[in-house]
């Protein structure tokens, strides 16, 4: 029906978009004061693009096609059209490159009810071309900025690290490490305890199930599974991180090395921001360290590394939706220019542009005519406006406030 919008999609009125304004412009503030610089990249990718990272299910795409017949997609997240942007059109480019996104992202849940809504709005970062503890610390440091520019309260912070995760799991069997990998994702101890395991492997799986709480005693515990070299440099590098983030007052960090992300391209730390202000957690974003993503784009295959994270617009929004902070009306126009006659018109008009040419944002409206004197002032008044300007048609102004 034409008066309806699609299934999926819904249109955001003027005060939302103040609102969700607010939200942006406070992330997009901490982002500059980091260094971080705006990309855009293309809403339309190729599906091959977007399959790459093996980063979301293809049926999550809502896919079209071109007069070519080449498969194309709705992006569903930023990385994999960065990654792709960044080795094909950045190329030469001094590294570490610091970039953030504002975009909207189209997912299908194709299990969910029917109009369930398919596009959704995000904010985040890219830190490439640098690995390492600094590089970890600064983007959860800037996470953590992020929140503080919202003045959210009751969040925390979920890290885990893939590589030891994973690493981890190389010890169980070929055949069951997806099993192993799945129950301890979903914290299923009922199936650890049928598994065929030797006990060694059991009581493995079942301090792995327990790798979540105080930083100190995760990491008492992950020393406890007869690690080699490798696996216990990575478990230092973990602490030396905790230790760096642990030293910022305040830092709501949980340690969580049986979080398992179900997308595949991180290598390293993985976190996920959750706020637990509500009776039930949620997740406000997430992200990790990506060290092979680029190199699936790279014509040479040559592997840049690189972390992020994304915010979550919608859940930002409804979570500052209580504590009245996001603006309640749409802003007010500061002056209703009004010619007092028709020969006025032109006088009125040149007076308004003198208003705007502020060189402070001064919003200005013309009265566009149709009205006695009293109905542009109770005009003005429902519209708050600061004040009006009766203009003459030598361009004299009467100045009539209204607050």
């Amino acid at each position: 029906m034409v008066y309806q919008p699609a299934a999926g999609a819904r249109d955001l009125l003027p005060l939302d978009v103040a609102k969700k304004r607010w939200i942006e412009d406070r992330l997009q503030q901490v982002f500059h004061r980091w260094g971080y610089h705006r990309i855009i990249t293309s809403t339309l990718e190729r599906m091959d693009t977007l399959m790459a990272g093996e980063a979301i299910q293809r049926q999550m795409v809502i896919q079209l096609q071109n007069a070519e017949d080449d498969e194309l997609g709705l992006r569903p997240e930023l990385t994999a059209s960065i990654a792709r942007t960044v080795v094909t059109r950045m190329a030469g480019v001094t590294y570490p490159q610091r970039l953030y996104y504002n975009a909207n992202v189209f997912r299908r849940t194709w299990q969910s009810k029917h109009n369930s809504q398919q596009e959704f709005y995000q904010a985040g970062v890219e830190l490439l071309g640098t690995g390492g503890l600094l590089a970890n610390a600064e983007v959860l440091l800037l996470v953590a900025d992020c929140l503080a520019a919202l003045g959210l309260k009751g969040w925390h912070l979920i890290l885990g690290e893939a590589g030891i995760t994973r690493s981890l799991l190389s010890a169980f069997p070929v055949n069951l490490q997806d099993t192993v990998r799945s129950a301890i994702a979903h914290l299923d101890r009922i199936t650890i305890d049928t598994l065929p395991l030797s006990d060694n492997l059991r009581e493995r799986a079942r301090i792995m199930l327990d790798l979540r709480g105080k930083s100190t005693d995760v990491l008492q515990k992950v020393s406890s599974l007869d690690l080699d070299n490798e696996q216990q440099e990575a478990v230092n590098n973990l602490k030396s991180l905790v230790e760096l983030l642990e030293s910022e007052k305040n830092f709501p960090l949980i340690l969580d090395l049986s979080l398992i992300q179900t997308i595949d391209y991180y290598t390293g730390i993985v976190f996920e921001v959750v706020s637990d202000t509500e009776s039930q957690a949620q997740v406000l974003g997430r992200g990790g360290r990506y060290d092979q993503l680029l190199g699936l784009y790279h014509p040479q295959g040559e592997n840049i590394p690189g972390i992020g994270f994304v915010l979550n617009i919608e859940d930002l929004y409804q979570l500052l939706l209580s504590t009245q902070q996001l603006p309640q009306t749409t802003p007010a126009s500061n002056w209703l220019v009004v010619p007092e006659t028709p020969n006025a018109d032109a006088s009125a008009f040149a007076y308004a542009q003198k208003l705007r040419d502020s060189t402070h944002l001064v919003r200005v409206e013309m009265d566009l005519g149709g009205r006695d004197a009293d109905a542009i002032r109770e005009y003005a008044r429902d519209r708050s406006i600061a004040q009006i300007a009766w203009i003459k048609p030598d361009g004299s102004p009467t100045i009539e406030p209204l607050r």
